[in-house]
């Protein structure tokens, strides 16, 4: 484990030693951060949901390989994360080691695209948890009711819980990921018992598989299941041992996700059989793990997966709210947001007040969608999903640059592989997938031609403009407060870092 180096960071301003109102606290362990950030994942939900899709459109039954190589590339990621977060011990993941690393604006950018990233994964999940409950209400003889009405509801209790103390969100959380992550295991081993549909295979590893049909689309899939992973860092404040305990979570985090959703997806294809995987996919993706549960536990395990799906999503976008929100409260504290938003309760220690606007927030957009008459898996979950993952992935290569440059420059010697070549490996693979996504990014939302090919059309260049214009905002916000409150520009990234949870 490295040290700290204690002329890497400036002083803290004595102003916010005066401010306890607006300081976050709390006594986090590895597990309970674990819990929080693999809750955000929605294993089930990736599982049940995302890896369909992605196998769908993407390569078939080479889809499980995806989930591997998406976790090797963020592993260096993670290496380079985890050394940033002991040079600069302060919370605020991309933002703070962006802005340390390459300079006030771009922190900025880095944190309102996070931003754009966590709120854009959070609605996508909202649209698709409401269609769920939806269906299975309908499928007991319940009323019909439209979806938006249950993803309000759903709305509303996050925003309670997410109104009080991060402790109780963490212990919800933990309940929910110990049931849907043993749901799929019991469902894997029964598949593993009786040899699966067309026995067990490593089919879904060969090289000719996973480079078969669209294996592109097959990866953006797969890499939107990590989002959440690295948000290990922003609960810094709250840990019991923040040197040895957000590195350790992060990588366990990591690498639990990683191993789960790929031998996950690999018994799902042995279930079905690789033959027929295809052929009840374009049935219905969204119950093909239902389908194949049904087929292995019952009619009772079928039904229990239908309730965990529900109650992973929950788990999902109840993690993000605890999240986004607490961006929100350390860019409140650094004069970026509006200062209400760095309010924290009395009580709960939570900052409350952000957690009101982003239930605000989520309720509107929701709102807007039923409005417009938006599908919710299809569109409202697909296009979303797809910006928050586009969005995450150069978030990701700004922080491995970021590492490389914040040690270069400081002349720190913390080894070469955790500062130069793990972060180097790491941004060359964000790169890359970076790349694929915009090419295939038109895909996402139906712009493509006669044949299948993307094209960049309104509705896509229209997406891709709304992403740029948050990064964009963060810069021109940094020079103008360069420009006009040089004093808050000095210290808005150690600001917000300083005061965060």
């Amino acid at each position: 484990m490295t040290t700290a180096d204690p002329t890497a960071l400036p002083a803290a301003p004595s102003a916010l030693t005066e401010r306890p109102a607006r300081t976050l606290s709390g006594r986090l362990g590895v597990g309970s951060i674990v819990f929080m950030v693999i809750a955000a994942a929605a294993p089930l939900t990736v599982v049940g949901g995302g890896f369909p899709v992605g196998a769908l459109l993407g390569d078939g039954i080479g889809a499980p390989t995806m989930f591997l190589i998406g976790g090797v590339i963020l592993l260096f990621f993670a290496v380079g994360l985890s050394t940033m977060s002991n040079y600069v011990p302060r919370p605020g993941a991309f933002f703070t080691y962006v802005g340390y690393g390459l300079g006030r604006p771009l922190g900025l950018a880095a944190a309102w695209l996070a931003i754009l990233t966590y709120t854009t994964v959070q609605i996508a999940v909202y649209g698709y948890v409401g269609a769920v409950i939806s269906g299975f209400v309908g499928s007991l003889g319940g009323p019909t009711l439209p979806w938006w009405l249950y993803s309000l509801a759903v709305v509303a209790i996050v925003g309670f819980l997410g109104y009080r103390h991060i402790e109780l969100s963490g212990k919800v959380l933990g309940v929910f990921l110990v049931c849907e992550i043993g749901v799929v295991l019991v469902l894997a081993g029964a598949v593993v018992a009786t040899g699966g549909a067309e026995g067990l295979s490593a089919a879904p590893f060969l090289p000719s598989n996973v480079l078969s049909g669209a294996p592109a689309l097959a990866l953006m899939f797969a890499l939107a299941g990590f989002i959440g992973f690295e948000s290990t860092a922003i609960y810094r404040d709250e840990a019991k041992d923040p040197q040895k305990t957000i590195p350790r979570a992060t990588y366990v985090a990591l690498i639990v996700i990683a191993v789960f959703y790929t031998f996950a997806s690999w018994a799902l294809v042995m279930g079905i059989g690789p033959s027929h995987l295809m052929g009840e996919l374009a049935k219905d993706p969204s119950a093909f793990i239902g389908t194949v549960t049904t087929q292995y536990l019952g009619a009772a395990g079928g039904w229990i997966v239908n309730i965990l799906m529900i109650t992973s999503m929950f788990a999902c976008v109840l993690s993000f709210h605890n999240v986004i929100t607490r961006y929100q409260h350390s860019m409140s504290n650094a004069a970026v947001l509006p200062g209400a938003l760095g309010k924290v309760h009395a009580t709960h220690r939570s900052p409350h007040t952000s957690s009101m606007v982003q239930t605000v927030t989520a309720a509107v957009l929701t709102v807007a969608f039923a409005l417009f008459q938006l599908d919710p898996v299809l569109q409202v979950f697909t296009w979303f999903s797809g910006i928050s993952t586009f969005a995450i992935v150069v978030l990701m290569g700004l922080t491995c640059l970021a590492v490389i440059s914040y040690f270069a420059v400081k002349k720190i010697r913390a080894g070469v592989w955790k500062t130069w070549i793990a972060p180097v490996i790491g941004f060359l693979g964000l790169a890359a997938v970076a790349v694929i996504i915009a090419q295939n990014f038109p895909l996402l939302i139906g712009d493509a031609d006669a044949k299948g090919n993307p094209v960049f059309g309104t509705l896509t260049i229209a997406f891709l403009a709304v992403m740029a214009a948050f990064p964009v905002f963060g810069v021109v916000q940094a020079l103008v407060m360069r420009a006009k409150r040089p004093g808050a520009y000095e210290n808005v990234i150690d600001t917000i870092s300083t005061i965060e949870e």
